[in-house]
C-alpha cells in the first residue's frame, strides 16, 4: 500500500520504504501471481493460463456433491456448518455467484493486501435462494495485521448486524459494521498485537512497534437477489460493468477531494502535498480502518451505495489501488467483459451433478472470472504498478449467478 509516506517519523513510528529483493529468484517469487480457491465448472483439467503464464496449469480440482439423505439437499456454509437448501421442483439447486480472485505482492517488499470471499454468508429465513454473498478487498498500510483482521472479522460483523432483526437499512448496517471493525482493531492494538485474534504474521508482531500507526482500506460488496450494496473506506474501488459501461460504485477517499479536504480542515488537521496530498504529510487517503494516531482527521465511516440489479449487469470488479493507479475503470471493465463473453452461457439450469459444494473458504468460481482477474493483475504489473495488486471479478449475468 502506497498510503504511508516513507521515512516520515510520527512520534516513534516510521514506515520503511519498499525495497527491491536482492536475489533474482526472490524477486521472481514475489512477482508470481498467486491464485486461491479456483474451482472449474467441471472435473476436467482447466487449459493453460493466458499467454505469458509460463505454461503452468491450474490444479485439477474435482467438483464435489456430498451424499446426504435422499430427498433433502444440504450445502456447507461459511461458518463450517450445514444448512438445508430450499430445492425447487426437479432437484435443481440454486446457483452460487461465480467469481475469480487474484492477489500478488508485485514490486512491494511485503504483501499487505487481504481478500475475503464468503458466498451465502448470511441467509434470510434459512433459504439459500435469498442468501447474501460477501466480497471484500482490504489494502493495508504500515503493515498487514489490520487488513488481515478485517478479512477475518468484517463479514462476521456484517452478518450479526443483518441478523439483528427488522427491516434492513443498508446504510446504517454497513456504517455500524465498519465502526465496530475499527473499534476491534483499536482494542487489539491496545492489548498488544500478539494478544489479538488475528493470524497475521506481520512485521508488527515481530518488532512490536506503535501499531496505532497501522491501518487498511476496505471496499466491501454484499450481493442480494436484487441489490448490490457497496461500502467503501479508503482508495480501493468497486466498479460495475453494465451493458458495456463502467459504473463506479465507490469514490476514492483522497485527502484533496474537496469535501474530504474541508472535513479534515474543520477537524483541525492539515493536508500537506508531499509526493501527492497526504493527511499531515503522511497518509495518502482520508478514510481508513485503524490509523488511530491520525484521528479525527482520518475516519472509518464508509460511504455506502445501494444499486438495483438489472438484466444488463455483467460483472462487478473489486480491487486495491495497485490496479486502479494504472488501469482505468473503462479498461478494467473491457478486459473483464471480454473474458466473460468468451464463455458460452448455458441454455438450461445446471443439474445436480454439476453443483459445487460451497465450503468455508468460499471455493466457488469458474475459468472466465479467474482469467479476468489474472489478466487484470498482469496488466497492472505490465504497466509498472508499484503496489500490491488484488482483484476480484464477480459474474452478475442472469443464469450465471444467484439472483
Amino acid at each position: 500500500m502506497a498510503g504511508m509516506r516513507c521515512g516520515v517519523n510520527m512520534g516513534e513510528t516510521e514506515t520503511a520504504a519498499p525495497v527491491e529483493p536482492s536475489s533474482k529468484s526472490a524477486r521472481k517469487r514475489r512477482m508470481e501471481i498467486h491464485q486461491f480457491n479456483f474451482v472449474p465448472n467441471d472435473s476436467a483439467v482447466v487449459p493453460e493460463l493466458l499467454s505469458g503464464g509460463g505454461g503452468k496449469k491450474r490444479p485439477k480440482i474435482k467438483v464435489v456433491v456430498e451424499e446426504k439423505p435422499k430427498g433433502t439437499e444440504f450445502a456447507t456454509v461459511p461458518d463450517g456448518g450445514e444448512q438445508k437448501l430450499s430445492t425447487p421442483s426437479g432437484g435443481i439447486l440454486p446457483e452460487f455467484p461465480k467469481f475469480g480472485m487474484t492477489s500478488v505482492c508485485g514490486r512491494r517488499r511485503d504483501m499487505e493486501d487481504s481478500v475475503a470471499i464468503h458466498p451465502t454468508f448470511c441467509l434470510r429465513d434459512g433459504d439459500f435462494s435469498s442468501g447474501f454473498h460477501f466480497f471484500g478487498v482490504y489494502d493495508g498500510h504500515g503493515c498487514s495485521h489490520v487488513s488481515t483482521k478485517c478479512k477475518e472479522r468484517m463479514h462476521e460483523i456484517v452478518k450479526a448486524e443483518v441478523e439483528a432483526g427488522g427491516a434492513i437499512s443498508w446504510e446504517r448496517t454497513m456504517s455500524r459494521s465498519f465502526l465496530k471493525m475499527d473499534k476491534e482493531v483499536k482494542d487489539s492494538c491496545g492489548a498488544g498485537v500478539a494478544g489479538g485474534a488475528s493470524t497475521s504474521t506481520c512485521r508488527c508482531e515481530l518488532r512490536t512497534p506503535q501499531c496505532n500507526a497501522v491501518g487498511s482500506t476496505a471496499v466491501v460488496a454484499v450481493l442480494t437477489p436484487d441489490k448490490i450494496v457497496v461500502s467503501n473506506c479508503g482508495d480501493s474501488r468497486a466498479v460495475l460493468c453494465r451493458n458495456g459501461v463502467a459504473i463506479p460504485l465507490s469514490t476514492d477517499h483522497k485527502p484533496d477531494r474537496p469535501d474530504e479536504l474541508s472535513r479534515i480542515h474543520e477537524s483541525g488537521g492539515r493536508v500537506i502535498f508531499w509526493d501527492g496530498p497526504r493527511v499531515l504529510g503522511v497518509l495518502a487517503m482520508s478514510r481508513a480502518i485503524g490509523d488511530s494516531y491520525l484521528k479525527p482527521y482520518v475516519i472509518s465511516d464508509p460511504e455506502v451505495t445501494v444499486t438495483e440489479r438489472t438484466a444488463e449487469d455483467e460483472c462487478l470488479i473489486l480491487a486495491s489501488d495497485g490496479l486502479w493507479d494504472v488501469v482505468s475503470n473503462e479498461t478494467a471493465c473491457g478486459v473483464a467483459r471480454m473474458c466473460l463473453q468468451s464463455r458460452k452461457q448455458p441454455s438450461t439450469p445446471r443439474s445436480r451433478e454439476h453443483d459445487v459444494t460451497v465450503t468455508a473458504a468460499g471455493e466457488s468460481s469458474d475459468k472466465a472470472c479467474s482469467d479476468a482477474s489474472i489478466l487484470l493483475t498482469k496488466l497492472a504489473l505490465a504497466r509498472h504498478s508499484q503496489d500490491n495488486v488484488s482483484v476480484v471479478v464477480v459474474d452478475l449475468r442472469k443464469g450465471q449467478s444467484s439472483s
